[in-house]
């Protein structure tokens, strides 16, 4: 397979093929031992990661990993081991480890591999490995040239957190006792950039990154340096607001937290264990008729996509919300039994996760917004996921005629997640790439504004 050569070439001791192989003979050690079950993963990565501050280099790193990890069952009892040594005598040690860990753990109903008809027949290529050959020399000169482009934005810019290249590729396999056995290379690749302005004795900081599979979709160097650098100059010269309630626009970068509050609430463990603020919700009106999200496990080139979950279960497209509805949840084996329900492929979280966007840019979100406030920053976790209330520390802007009239800094937003989904009142088309999912700004029609 030309994955395998290029993964090869790239310096791994094993082939994708011989990992398979490991992780399958893993299974036969652990039948041996008299195990009913068990399933068996192997990864192996490489990467590399230069960073320079003003203009000097700080620091080279490489990183080069190895494991497996396994877990076996005696009927309803299970035990899990890891080894980062893939000699045969290692790999035989591991697994009498976990054994003798199950015969020591309590029955438990609900564990035990997948459903064996629910595995992945068919492994998708999803273009998923592009090696990034690039030398140090020439990482160093990419993060110097994206610094460069940060502290030349304005004078105002006096010092420099870094900027940074980083690049990693990998390849892991996975086996069960069901006879799946499938694995697959991957890579991913980032610049980022972070700067300090000062104006009269007020200080701050601000970055922006870039991440993708192939180097080539990186947004250019020069323009990550500009944009942390335009992002940190224009967080100068704060002023205090008063207490109040108004809509409140979450930039594109932060929407996406938004979503993961949302996701937390419908993913199995929580549900299970009865701590979200969304239970028993299926197929009822979780949020504002405007939000849709959609699950695409099947992406090319996507930074969340997979053909299989972390049971061997294939994955599938499918929509979570329909028009503010909610569709499903996402659930792995363990917890879908506990909830009486399907796996859904969401062993190890979400994929690639889609919220269909509106008309609206950036500059046309805060029109509609006309007088508010734009988060740009969210200090603390701050939601209890069993009530769904919210409470973060913010920065950002405030906005007045739709035009934004100044930075605002030490202040708190807070509001319920139950309320806050349904006042949804726009999602913007300023959809940004830098993860899992993938969300314009968002705009809630009320929260509350606290000056700290």
């Amino acid at each position: 397979m030309k994955d395998e050569k290029v993964m090869a070439d790239s310096g791994f001791s094993y082939s994708l093929d011989e990992i398979k192989q490991m992780s399958a003979d893993v299974l036969k050690v652990a039948k041996s031992q008299g195990a009913s079950a068990a399933e068996a993963e192997l990864s192996l990565s490489i990467g590399q990661n230069v960073s320079v501050r003003m203009g000097e280099t700080e620091n080279i790193e490489y990183n080069r990993d190895k494991g497996m990890s396994v877990t076996v069952y005696f009927g309803q009892q299970k035990g899990h081991a890891s080894t980062s040594d893939l000699s045969p005598q290692a790999l035989k040690d591991t697994v009498a480890a976990a054994c003798n860990i199950a015969k020591y753990t309590a029955k438990d109903e609900f564990c035990g591999l997948a459903d064996a008809q629910l595995m992945a027949t068919d492994v998708l290529d999803l273009d998923l490995s592009h090696p990034w050959n690039i030398s140090v020399d020439e990482a160093i000169e990419i993060a110097k040239e994206c610094e460069a482009a940060a502290l030349s934005v304005d004078e105002r810019i006096i010092n420099s957190e870094g900027a940074s290249v980083s690049t990693g590729t990998g390849y892991f396999a996975y086996s069960n006792s069901h006879g799946f056995t499938g694995g697959y290379p991957s890579s991913r690749h980032g610049v980022s950039c972070s700067v300090i302005a000062e104006s009269d004795e007020n200080m701050q900081r601000d970055y922006w990154y870039s991440t993708a599979r192939v180097a080539a979709d990186l947004q250019a160097a020069a323009d990550i340096g500009r944009i942390a650098g335009e992002r940190t100059v224009r967080r100068l010269n704060a002023k205090k607001i008063k207490t109040c309630q108004a809509p409140v626009l979450f930039e594109a970068s932060l929407a996406s937290g938004l979503i993961s509050s949302l996701i937390s609430a419908i993913s199995g463990g929580n549900l299970y264990r009865k701590s979200s603020f969304l239970l028993d919700s299926l197929g009822k009106q979780i949020a504002s008729p405007l939000l849709n999200i959609y699950e695409e496990p099947h992406l090319k080139k996507g930074l969340a996509s997979s053909p299989f979950d972390n049971e061997g279960v294939a994955t599938h497209a499918r929509q979570l919300v329909k028009d503010g509805v909610l569709q499903g949840y996402l659930l792995g084996s363990y917890s879908a039994r506990k909830l009486g329900m399907q796996t859904t492929g969401n062993a190890g979280g979400n994929h690639n996760l889609i919220v269909q966007a509106g008309a609206d840019d950036f500059a046309g979100l805060l029109k509609k917004m006309g007088t508010g406030l734009v988060v740009t920053e969210l200090l603390g976790t701050g939601i209890n996921m069993v009530t769904g209330d919210y409470s973060r520390g913010a920065a950002g802007f405030w906005v007045e005629n739709g035009v934004i009239a100044h930075p605002v800094e030490e202040i708190t937003i807070a509001s319920n997640m139950t309320d806050m989904l349904k006042m949804i009142v726009a999602i913007g088309n300023d959809v940004l790439v830098q993860g899992s999912k993938q969300v314009g700004s968002i705009l809630i029609e009320r929260m509350t504004i606290a000056c700290e």
